[in-house]
C-alpha cells in the first residue's frame, strides 16, 4: 500500500495554494484604489455599487498593494521550501527556466511598445505634434522649444553604473559556481549598491529635467520609456537584495541556485534595455537639439 505513494516521475504535483486567489483579490483592490485615486486627483467622483470611493482611493491602493506584496513573499517562500524539500527535479527546474525566459520575453515586448511610440512620434513628428499642449512648428524632433538632457552627462554616468553592475552580478555567479561564499556576498552587495545609485541618479535627473511629462509628446514618451525602465531597475534591485539575504543564509549551492540565476537574467535584461534607451532616446534623439545647461 505504501508503494502506491512513491513518486516515480520527475514532476511536482503542487499542493492546493491560496495565493493565486489572494493575489487576484489584491490586484483588484489595488486597481480600484488606483482608479479612484486618479479620479480624486482630477476632482471627480468614482462610484462603485453606489459608494463614492474617490476619498478612500489612497488607502484602498495601499491595502491592495500590501496584499499583492504579501502574496509575492508568501508564494515565493513556498517555492523556496519546495526546492529545499527536493521537489525541484531536473524537469521542474527546466520548466522554471522556461517560465522565466517567457516572462523576460513578455517584458521585451512591453518595452517594444514604448520604443514604438517614441520612434513613431519622432519619425512622424508633424502628426504627433498636432496633439501637443504647446505650440511647435516645423515638425522637428525634438520639438522646437524643447531643451533636452545632455546624454554625455548623467545618462552616460548611469550607463557606466549599469554596465559595472552587470559585471559584478556575473562575478557573483562565477563565485557561486566556485563555492566562494565571501566573494558571492560582496559582489551581490556591490550590485545592489550600484542599482540603488542608479535609481538615485535617475531621480535627480528627473527632478532637474528641463521639460515636463505633460507639455509635449516628447516628454510623455521620454518619461514613460525611461520611467518604466527605472521601475524595472527598482524591482531588479529588490530581487537582488532577496538573493543577497538568501546567499548569506546559505540557500544557494553550486549545483542548485536557480533563484539567483533568475535574478541575474533579469538584471542583464535591464542592462540591455538601458543600452537601447541610451542610444535611441538620449543620444540619437538629441542630435541637433538644444542641450540644457547642467
Amino acid at each position: 500500500m505504501a508503494d502506491s505513494h512513491n513518486v516515480n516521475h520527475d514532476y511536482h504535483i503542487i499542493d492546493p495554494s491560496p495565493w493565486p486567489l489572494i493575489g487576484s483579490i489584491g490586484g483588484l483592490v489595488m486597481a480600484i484604489g488606483g482608479v479612484s485615486y486618479m479620479r480624486a486627483l482630477q476632482g471627480s467622483e468614482f462610484s462603485l455599487f453606489g459608494m463614492n470611493l474617490a476619498a478612500a482611493g489612497p488607502v484602498t491602493l495601499l491595502v491592495g498593494l500590501a496584499i499583492v506584496l504579501y502574496t509575492m513573499f508568501a508564494w515565493w517562500s513556498d517555492t523556496v521550501k519546495e526546492s529545499h524539500q527536493g521537489h525541484h527535479t531536473r524537469v521542474v527546474s527546466l520548466h522554471l527556466r522556461y517560465g522565466m525566459l517567457l516572462f523576460i520575453a513578455s517584458e521585451v515586448m512591453f518595452f517594444v511598445a514604448w520604443f514604438w511610440a517614441f520612434f513613431d512620434a519622432s519619425l512622424f513628428a508633424d502628426e504627433a505634434l498636432q496633439y501637443s499642449r504647446l505650440e511647435y512648428t516645423g515638425g522637428q524632433w525634438p520639438p522646437q522649444g524643447i531643451e533636452v538632457l545632455d546624454p554625455w552627462h548623467l545618462p552616460l554616468f548611469n550607463t557606466v553604473i549599469l554596465l559595472l553592475s552587470g559585471t559584478t552580478v556575473t562575478w557573483a555567479h562565477h563565485a557561486l559556481i566556485e563555492n566562494d561564499r565571501k566573494t558571492l556576498t560582496w559582489m551581490l552587495f556591490l550590485t545592489v549598491a550600484l542599482g540603488i545609485l542608479f535609481s538615485f541618479v535617475q531621480a535627480y535627473e528627473y527632478a532637474h529635467a528641463p521639460f515636463q511629462f505633460s507639455e509635449s509628446i516628447y516628454g510623455a514618451t521620454f518619461f514613460m520609456a525611461t520611467g518604466f525602465h527605472g521601475f524595472h531597475v527598482l524591482v531588479g534591485t529588490i530581487f537582488l537584495i532577496v538573493c543577497l539575504f538568501r546567499a548569506m543564509s546559505g540557500h544557494f549551492t553550486p549545483e542548485k541556485h536557480f533563484g539567483f540565476e533568475a535574478a541575474a537574467w533579469y538584471w542583464h535584461f535591464v542592462d540591455v534595455v538601458w543600452l537601447f534607451l541610451f542610444c535611441a532616446i538620449y543620444v540619437w534623439a538629441s542630435a541637433g537639439a538644444t542641450i540644457a545647461a547642467h
